[in-house]
C-alpha cells in the first residue's frame, strides 16, 4: 500500500470552483462599489461595456422596456386619476342637486377618499413584494371602477360617502406602486422623461373628464337617468373593462417580469447596479428594516413639501371646471373649456422633462415650473373683473404645478436606493402628501363664488411654501453628500455587516444625491 494519502480529484476540482466563484463574488462586490464612485460619463461607458459582454443593443432594450413599463402604468393611473376627479364634472352637471347635498357635504365626500387612501398606500407597496404587481394591480383597478358605477347608484350623503370610502381603499397602491416599480427599471438620468410622461396621463385624464363629460350631456334622461349618473356609469365600465387588459400588459419587477428574458434580466440588474448600487430584492424585509426608513428626516422633508404642491393641484382638478364656469360658460362649456389648460399642462411637463434629463439636473426645472404655478395664481386672484386673464392663468396654474410635483417624485424616488427605501420611502411621501386633498375639499365653498379669493389665497401660499421646501431638500442633499466623504461616516459605514449596507441603499458614502 502506498504511503502517499489519496486524492479526490472530484473533490479538489469543486473546492477550486467555489473558491474561484467567492473570489468572483468578492471582485464583483468590489467593482460595484468601485463602480459608484465612477462619474456619470465612466458610468455610461461601463454600461456599454456590459451590454457588449451579454450581447445587448442597448437602445433596443431601453425602447422595449418603455413601451412594455409606460404605457400600462399610464393607463392604469388615467383610469384611477379619470375615476377619482369626475366628481367634480359630475357636481357641474347637478349632483349636488340631486342627493341633496350642500357645499359641506360634497367637501366630505371628497375627503372620506385621502382617509384610507393614505393609510393603505404604504402596505400596498409592502404587498408587492409578496403578490406579484400584475395580479395585485389589476385587481385593485377593477374594483375601482366597479365602485364608480356603484356612484351613479347613490340616492343620498350616505350613500356617495360609502363609495368614496371605498375608492379610497381600492386606489391606494396605485400611484405610489407605480413610482416604486418604475424607479427600479431606470436609472436617475434616464428617468425623468419617463415619469413625466407617465405623470401627463394625471392631465390627459383630467381633460379626458371634461370632454367626456361634454359628450355625456346628451345622454341626460336616458333611461331614466341624469347626466351626472351617467358620467359614473360610463367610466366606471370602462374602468372595470380594461383592468382584465392590465392583467396581461401590467410589468412586473425587473428580476421577474415576463417580457424580459434571462439575459436582459442580468444586464439590467448589473446596469442598476453601476449607477445606484444593489437593489436588495433577493433579501425578504422585515418591518424592522421597514422601521429604519421612518428615521431618516429625508422623508419628510419630502413628505412636506409633496403635501405642499398636493393641496393646490387637487384644488385645481377638483374645481377647475366650477371656477371656469364662474367666467360666464354654460355647463357644457365649462367642461370643454377645463380641457385646454390640462393638455397645455402635459405638453409643457413632457418638455421640461426631456431637458431636465439632458442636463441631469432636478431643482432649477422644479423652481421654474413652482413659479409658473405662482403666476396662475396671481393672474386668478388679482383679475377679478378679466375672464381672459383668470382663464390664462388657469393654463399657468396646472402647467407649473403639474410640471413640479413629478419632477419631485421623480427626483426623490431616483435618489432613494435599494427596494425597501424606495417602496417605504415614495409611499409615506405620496401618502402623507395626499393629506392635501384633505385639505383641498373645503378650500372652494360654493358661497364663495365666483372669486374664490380665500381657497386661490390659501393654494398660493401652499406654492409658495413648496418652493422654500424644494430648497430645504436641496440643501439637506448637499449637506449629506459632504458628510459622507468624512471619514467617520466612512469608517462607520464598513461597521455594518453586508446586509445592512444593502438596506440602507443611498445611505451608502459611494452614492451622491442628484440635484
Amino acid at each position: 500500500m502506498s504511503g502517499k494519502p489519496s486524492i479526490d480529484h472530484e473533490s479538489t476540482k469543486e473546492r477550486i470552483i467555489t473558491d474561484s466563484r467567492s473570489e468572483d463574488s468578492e471582485q464583483q462586490k468590489y467593482s460595484s462599489d468601485n463602480d459608484l464612485l465612477l462619474s456619470l460619463k465612466e458610468k455610461n461607458e461601463k454600461v456599454s461595456q456590459l451590454a457588449e459582454e451579454y450581447n445587448i443593443n442597448h437602445k433596443k432594450l431601453m425602447w422595449k422596456i418603455d413601451l412594455c413599463v409606460v404605457p400600462p402604468f399610464c393607463l392604469l393611473y388615467f383610469l384611477a386619476f379619470l375615476d377619482r376627479v369626475n366628481i367634480s364634472n359630475a357636481k357641474v352637471y347637478g349632483m349636488e342637486r340631486s342627493l341633496d347635498l350642500s357645499s359641506n357635504q360634497f367637501s366630505a365626500a371628497l375627503t372620506v377618499f385621502f382617509v384610507p387612501y393614505i393609510i393603505f398606500e404604504i402596505l400596498s407597496n409592502y404587498v408587492l413584494k409578496i403578490v406579484k404587481p400584475h395580479l395585485w394591480l389589476s385587481c385593485m383597478i377593477l374594483l375601482f371602477g366597479v365602485v364608480t358605477i356603484c356612484m351613479a347608484y347613490s340616492r343620498n350623503y350616505g350613500g356617495l360617502i360609502v363609495c368614496r370610502l371605498f375608492l379610497g381603499i381600492f386606489e391606494a397602491g396605485s400611484f405610489p406602486s407605480i413610482f416604486y416599480i418604475m424607479a427600479n427599471f431606470y436609472s436617475s438620468a434616464e428617468s425623468q422623461r419617463r415619469f413625466s410622461f407617465f405623470f401627463s396621463c394625471t392631465c390627459l385624464a383630467g381633460g379626458c373628464a371634461g370632454a367626456l363629460a361634454y359628450r355625456i350631456h346628451d345622454l341626460n334622461g336616458k333611461y331614466g337617468l341624469e347626466s351626472w349618473q351617467w358620467i359614473y356609469i360610463i367610466e366606471g365600465a370602462f374602468t372595470a373593462g380594461l383592468a382584465l387588459v392590465l392583467y396581461f400588459v401590467v410589468p412586473d419587477f425587473p428580476e421577474e417580469c415576463r417580457f424580459l428574458k434571462t439575459h436582459e434580466k442580468s444586464f439590467l440588474k448589473k446596469k442598476l447596479e453601476i449607477y445606484s448600487g444593489n437593489s436588495g430584492y433577493e433579501i425578504k424585509q422585515t418591518w424592522k428594516d421597514v422601521g429604519k426608513v421612518f428615521k431618516d428626516p429625508i422623508i419628510y422633508i419630502c413628505a412636506v413639501c409633496y403635501f405642499c404642491f398636493i393641496v393646490p393641484a387637487y384644488s385645481y382638478a377638483f374645481f377647475a371646471p366650477t371656477v371656469i364656469g364662474e367666467l360666464g360658460y354654460t355647463a357644457m362649456e365649462a367642461q370643454r373649456h377645463s380641457i385646454y389648460p390640462w393638455l397645455a399642462s402635459m405638453g409643457f411637463s413632457i418638455i421640461i422633462a426631456f431637458v431636465s434629463d439632458y442636463f441631469y439636473s432636478r431643482l432649477p426645472f422644479a423652481i421654474l415650473a413652482t413659479l409658473i404655478s405662482i403666476t396662475g395664481f396671481g393672474m386668478l386672484i388679482g383679475a377679478t373683473d378679466q375672464p381672459l386673464v383668470k382663464y390664462g392663468g388657469c393654463f399657468m396654474l396646472a402647467a407649473g404645478l403639474y410640471t413640479a410635483m413629478p419632477i419631485l417624485i421623480c427626483w426623490v424616488s431616483l435618489n432613494f436606493s435599494g427596494h425597501t427605501r424606495k417602496s417605504v420611502g415614495t409611499a409615506f411621501i405620496i401618502g402623507f402628501g395626499n393629506i392635501g386633498g384633505i385639505v383641498s375639499s373645503f378650500l372652494f365653498p360654493n358661497h364663495e363664488a365666483p372669486h374664490y379669493t380665500k381657497g386661490l389665497s390659501i393654494g398660493l401660499a401652499f406654492t409658495v411654501f413648496a418652493l422654500i421646501m424644494l430648497l430645504v431638500y436641496c440643501s439637506f442633499l448637499a449637506y449629506r453628500n459632504k458628510r459622507k466623504q468624512r471619514q467617520e461616516y466612512k469608517n462607520e459605514w464598513d461597521s455594518l455587516d453586508s446586509r445592512e449596507q444593502i438596506m440602507r441603499g443611498d445611505l451608502n458614502p459611494d452614492i451622491k444625491y442628484l440635484y
